[in-house]
């Protein structure tokens, strides 16, 4: 089986002289690709990048990537604020003249003045920007491409658990239709003995009402149909999970069609052994849709 799961987790770290970074993308169940996207700021130019990626690598789920920006403190330079220095130049000078005997003011009582000392980004290329987005780019496809492989695996424990509810459908499929109340034999003796009980008590019926209630009794008392219809969707449920392209809107539709044909089997039985092997083909049914579920 090829399946892949809806469920995922992955995360890719890189960085450069400047920045350090991280993506994160994690996926949950979803009935189409929908993407939440949060950047640090200044960084939302990424934003169709991540839509073009995840659009070639998923079909389905809640998709959420996460950008976090980590500035390396060697990545800034201190400068001396110029206004500020000049403004509180003038300052001390105003005092020494009013306090002449004041001692002068020390240098780390300066450097709380609020501003004096500013925190100046280098000057960067936009060849050192543009170097480092690509670098951004690749470790995004490394997150997508784990979170694939997380899918994946997921998938892998999901296509055994399917396997083993479509085995057992199958199962008991084989076991209604190995009942007594599906064979032709029994279903020709009911019908006798139903017309024979029309017939005696037909209390005024014309022949054409007889022929048709026995119609109607033997369209009930025939399940061979709806077990035919769910040997075959058996078989397409399986053919459905050995296809490599995603397939999960096919098996959740499969899955409501097997549960009307169990629906339409518990119906028509009047057999008890019937009625609780089509009870239990009911249960497994959405056992088998509860996995689906999480299906790509």
């Amino acid at each position: 089986m090829a399946l892949a799961s809806m469920t995922g987790f992955a995360r890719a770290d890189a960085g450069d002289a400047r920045y350090r970074w991280s993506w994160e993308v994690k996926s949950v169940n979803g009935r189409s690709l929908d993407l939440r996207i949060r950047l640090a700021a200044g960084f939302d130019q990424f934003e169709p990048v991540i839509r073009r990626v995840a659009q070639d690598r998923l079909r389905r789920g809640h998709v959420s990537v996460q950008l976090a920006m980590v500035v390396h403190a060697r990545g800034t330079r201190l400068r001396l604020d110029p206004d500020v220095a000049d403004g509180l130049g003038e300052v001390i000078a105003d005092l020494q003249r009013r306090f002449p005997k004041a001692k002068a003011p020390r240098i780390d009582g300066l450097l709380r003045v609020p501003g004096l000392i500013q925190a100046v980004e280098h000057e960067e290329s936009e060849a050192a920007r543009a170097t480092r987005e690509h670098a951004m780019t690749d470790s995004l496809i490394v997150a997508f491409d784990r979170l694939v492989a997380a899918r994946a695996q997921e998938g892998a424990a999901l296509a055994r658990l399917i396997d083993e509810h479509i085995d057992a459908i199958g199962g008991l499929i084989a076991d209604a239709r190995a009942t007594a109340a599906a064979q032709p034999e029994v279903i020709r003796n009911r019908l006798d003995d139903l017309i024979h009980s029309l017939l005696h008590d037909r209390a005024g019926l014309s022949e054409d009402r007889i022929i048709q209630e026995a119609a109607v009794l033997a369209a009930k008392a025939d399940i061979r149909e709806e077990l035919d219809r769910l040997d075959a969707h058996v078989a397409q449920a399986r053919a459905l999970c050995a296809d490599d392209e995603p397939v999960g809107r096919q098996l959740d539709f499969l899955a409501q069609e097997f549960n009307r044909e169990a629906n339409t089997l518990c119906s028509k039985s009047s057999d008890t052994t019937l009625t609780r092997i089509g009870l239990a083909l009911k249960t497994r049914i959405d056992q088998l849709r509860e996995q689906i579920q999480n299906v790509e």
